[in-house]
């Protein structure tokens, strides 16, 4: 029998008749004393004999059935932890349960789901599910014997008990959808063989578990049902993912210290030069410093989100940006004061800006591991007291934030010398260099802004443009509502150069505000346009100041088509004024190294 993620080698007609084929892991069921054997994974020979091998007589017919080990052949895991390897072997003897049932009763083929995350709302709890969220001390009720490993969990068993400790807890997130509505929230929990796996709690579940599942604390959990994870968004060593809901059972255990706290395969900051964007990386840090959280709207769902950035470094002597999201970003100046030592779990890499992270599926603060305590004596012994470290970052928004170094800067002629925004078509290049706006295209009709939604609110946030109708009020087409008044944002395009070259650029409304010191279009409009007639020279004078000014720019750039032709695009993301103390310091720093 195939399990079920092998289905589409049959459906692709990669497995038919006489294909020889090697089994990598299986499971043996006892079944009306007949041995099944599920196959969970297999590849097919690339040498195919073209017909059958022999001639093969089925076992039983041949009265000779030799035992089959019920152990797969590689086992999913291999553990060196005596404990985890008691736990396998011990799972691995509940492979029989409930096989004969798996057809019918498992659950799996349940199609009266009406959870859009594939969640079962009505799945029934095997072991007598009780309305009290967490009781304490009750694996012995479950029976220590018939606890299973998380490596050993398969899509056949309708009956299993796991014992695992909580890694990382996501905060609650909700969903709204053609199917209805609800809120979800997802864990890691980690057993003695060192196997994690994910579970995500759905509706009423996260109502009864959520507040009382704390971080670190060793459950006993069944009631679940099986899936076959999606690896583009799960991390976990498993196969398989969890759901549980409310009549699901999740018990507190002894933690007798046979699981492990948390797993790392600790990458250094300066070794992430090396990674591939959207990889997933451990990371150990020290917090050096906690930026303000910020609040931004999401360009996909309209949405407001709080974020807030992290500059961690590590003896390498090398700094990168770690940005956090929700909740973990309105208490990072909490959580993270005095410059602890933490380990970050399975941080995104990205490329945006340079190299950088985002979030973590499990944070611990201060962990008690040996690398934490050697990083802790560096920072007290020299690190907190050294020269500043190289950073892999530099992310901002509108005009603040920290910039690429003087070393990681670049000059304009990289964007043709180094045929940037052709890297990927689907992603922009990035580069910073330091110019003089030459020229900036304030001619345009009305004024160099846009007029936008003036509903503050989702969806709009001020954001989306609105059109003015004959009896003068403002329409939005977004949130379908009609305004006495618009907001207006900068937007204009201007040429900016350096020794090398020049480029046109495009500013936008946060950007700008910087380059007018903080003036918005609204102001502009309404000592420029407003009132009778238009005064041109004050309007004039806000880019004459503007004009020749030197800024440190961050720019963003994109091949694009425009009118059926392809144009390399460059939009300045952030800008700073020249320091020029500061840049001096750093030009002697420069000239100290040759």
């Amino acid at each position: 029998m195939l399990a079920t993620q092998l289905n589409e080698l049959v459906h692709n007609n990669d497995l038919k008749q006489n294909t020889l084929i090697q089994v990598q892991e299986f499971m043996n069921n006892s079944i009306q004393n007949r041995s099944v054997i599920i196959v969970l994974k297999m590849t097919i020979s690339q040498n195919q004999p073209g017909g059958k091998i022999g001639e093969p007589v089925d076992i039983e017919k041949a009265g000779t059935v030799p035992p089959v080990s019920p152990t797969p052949a590689k086992p999913l895991y291999n553990s060196t932890n005596a404990t985890g390897s008691t736990a396998a072997a011990t799972g691995a003897a509940a492979y029989g349960q409930g096989a004969a049932e798996a057809k019918n009763d498992s659950g799996y083929n349940n199609n009266n789901n009406s959870n859009p995350y594939g969640g079962n709302n009505n799945n029934s709890n095997p072991y007598g599910g009780s309305s009290a969220p967490i009781v304490r001390n009750t694996a012995a009720a479950a029976g220590a014997s018939n606890i299973t490993a998380i490596a050993q969990l398969n899509m056949y068993q309708n009956k299993w008990v796991i014992r695992a400790r909580l890694t990382s807890k996501s905060d609650v997130r909700t969903w709204s959808n053609a199917k209805g509505e609800g809120s979800l929230f997802s864990v890691e929990l980690l057993d003695s063989s060192g196997m994690d796996i994910r579970a995500t709690f759905f509706k009423e579940g996260v109502d009864k578990f959520y507040s009382v599942m704390q971080v670190g604390k060793v459950y006993t959990l069944t009631g679940g049902r099986l899936k076959v994870a999606n690896m583009q968004y799960n991390t976990c060593k498993s196969n398989f993912e969890i759901t549980f809901d409310q009549n699901s059972e999740i018990h507190l255990d002894n933690d007798t210290g046979d699981i492990s706290k948390q797993t790392y395969e600790l990458v250094k900051i300066v070794d992430l030069e090396a990674v591939e964007a959207n990889k997933n990386v451990d990371v150990l840090a020290v917090v050096k410093m906690v930026g303000d959280p910020v609040s931004l709207i999401s360009k996909k769902s309209g949405q407001e989100l709080t974020k807030c950035d992290l500059t961690l470094v590590d003896d390498s002597a090398v700094e990168v940006n770690l940005t956090l999201w929700g909740e973990k970003a309105t208490r990072a100046q909490t959580d993270y004061a005095g410059t602890p030592v933490v380990a970050f779990r399975r941080a995104r890499v990205s490329d945006y800006g340079g190299k950088s992270l985002s979030g973590g599926d499990g944070i611990d603060i201060n962990p008690d591991i040996p690398e934490a305590q050697h990083l802790r004596g560096w920072w007290q012994s020299s690190g907190s007291s050294a020269a500043a470290a190289r950073s892999l970052s530099s992310t901002s928004y509108g005009g603040g934030g920290k910039m690429d170094s003087l070393k990681d800067r670049k000059d304009i002629a990289s964007i043709k010398n180094e045929s940037l925004g052709y890297t990927n078509p689907d992603k922009p290049d990035w580069l910073s260099f330091k110019a003089t706006i030459s020229f900036i295209k304030k001619d345009k009709e009305g004024g160099a802004w846009y007029p936008a939604c003036a509903n503050s609110g989702e969806p709009c946030k001020n954001r989306f443009k609105v059109t003015q109708t004959t009896d003068g009020q403002w329409y939005c087409d977004k949130c379908q509502g009609t305004y006495q008044n618009c907001i207006r944002r900068w937007i204009f395009s201007g040429v900016v150069e350096d020794g090398t070259s020049s480029t046109w650029v495009s500013f936008f409304n946060e950007q700008a505000e910087t380059l007018f010191a903080g003036a918005t279009a609204d102001d502009v409009y309404n000592k420029t346009y407003s009132g009778e007639g238009h005064d041109q020279d004050a309007y004039d004078s806000y880019f004459a100041r503007a004009n020749f000014s030197e800024c440190i720019f961050k720019c963003k750039v994109k091949n694009e088509m425009v009118n059926d032709e392809s144009r390399v695009k460059t939009s300045v993301y952030s800008l700073h004024p020249v320091d020029y103390a500061k840049e001096s310091l750093d030009l002697l720093a420069a000239i100290d190294k040759f």
